[in-house]
């Protein structure tokens, strides 16, 4: 699969959960350096926002945008997923006054990108993620994907939300 970015085609390395699948687990880093699993979220409908860095404008736009919609549901779960440090992703929150959703780092292993098909395999932006938005159902089968096709724009914030809050 490939996306652009500024109009350069760059391809995405690993494998991509289709629709109606289940998602596979992973191991992540959040803020306090602690271990986190898809399997802690189970029973909750969840969101992977998965961006390239949470330190650059369009992805700490789409947090912010994403902790907005989510304020007050505590019975889904927002998960913004990228290759920052744990302490940059809590640097970013803390300035942009975002705390409804989870920061989770991939900065032990780029297992995650692979088995989610979204590491940039190639060019400037090689071993980041793809900006990619997975819904996942109470358990954890994909219920919707976007790929943004130019990293440098927003995702379909609407669709998004929709396949989140659909029951």
């Amino acid at each position: 699969m490939q996306v652009k970015f500024k109009g350069s085609p760059i391809a995405l390395s690993g494998s991509m959960p289709k629709v109606g699948e289940k998602a596979p687990d992973f191991h992540l880093i959040d803020q306090e350096l602690k271990s986190r699993s898809l399997r802690e979220f189970k029973g909750k409908r969840k969101l992977l926002s998965i961006v390239p860095s949470l330190d650059t404008s369009v992805c700490s736009t789409s947090a912010k945008k994403f902790n907005e919609k989510i304020a007050g549901h505590p019975e889904v779960v927002v998960l913004v997923i990228s290759a920052d440090l744990p302490f940059a992703q809590k640097r970013v929150c803390g300035s942009e006054n975002i705390h409804n959703l989870t920061t989770l780092s991939m900065v032990r292993s780029k297992d995650f990108a692979k088995d989610y098909g979204v590491l940039i395999a190639d060019g400037p932006l090689a071993g980041l993620c793809a900006r990619t938005v997975f819904v996942l159902d109470e358990n954890d089968k994909v219920a919707y994907l976007e790929v943004v096709p130019e990293i440098t724009q927003e995702p379909n914030y609407d669709a998004a939300l929709k396949a989140l809050f659909k029951r």
